[in-house]
């Protein structure tokens, strides 16, 4: 039993440095300064997501300016294109709108792991790339998309909480 218990404690011993290895952040020593082009996550308003594309309307947002967005949950909503992954019955989603000026990349980043689309005549839209949000800045999920002037509609999928931080944004 003692060279059991002996094995165990020098395999914990050797794991100790592999498990810090993949050790969350500290966010008060490792927290950095948003770069400008995400700074409007941290004034978020309020805004509830459409449910169809007639209540889409009163569901826009401005690039540059996130939200708190109050979903619903997902058998509620009825997208303007079926999401890729829509997600199961007790999640959350919703849309909101928003209008591009100028072309350019621009980014959509989220405070969760939840699917989205980005939809433009009836078509779901490409990302020219993905990846997570700077560390400790409660940006869960950022995603690209190279965008013409024009109208476009956000879907959100698949969300655990009924409301997430949005923002969508023009890259420099």
């Amino acid at each position: 039993m003692k060279w059991v218990m002996a094995g165990t404690a020098a395999a914990l011993l050797m794991a100790g440095p592999a498990l810090a290895q993949h050790a969350q952040p500290d966010c008060a020593a490792d927290a950095v300064p948003l770069p400008p082009e995400l700074a409007g996550w941290l004034a978020r308003g309020a805004l509830s997501a459409a449910i169809d594309t007639l209540t889409l309307r009163a569901a826009t947002v401005q690039p540059g300016r996130a939200v708190d967005l109050a979903l619903v949950p997902t058998p509620s909503v009825r997208y303007a294109l079926r999401p890729e992954r829509p997600g199961g019955s007790v999640s959350h989603g919703g849309m909101v709108g928003f209008t591009v000026e100028r072309a350019g990349t621009y980014r959509v980043a989220i405070g969760s792991a939840a699917w989205i689309d980005l939809v433009q005549g009836g078509k779901a839209l490409a990302s020219v790339g993905h990846g997570p949000g700077p560390a400790c800045s409660g940006i869960r999920k950022m995603v690209d998309f190279a965008l013409e002037p024009g109208s476009y509609v956000l879907q959100i999928a698949g969300n655990g909480a009924p409301t997430l931080p949005v923002l969508v944004t023009r890259l420099p």
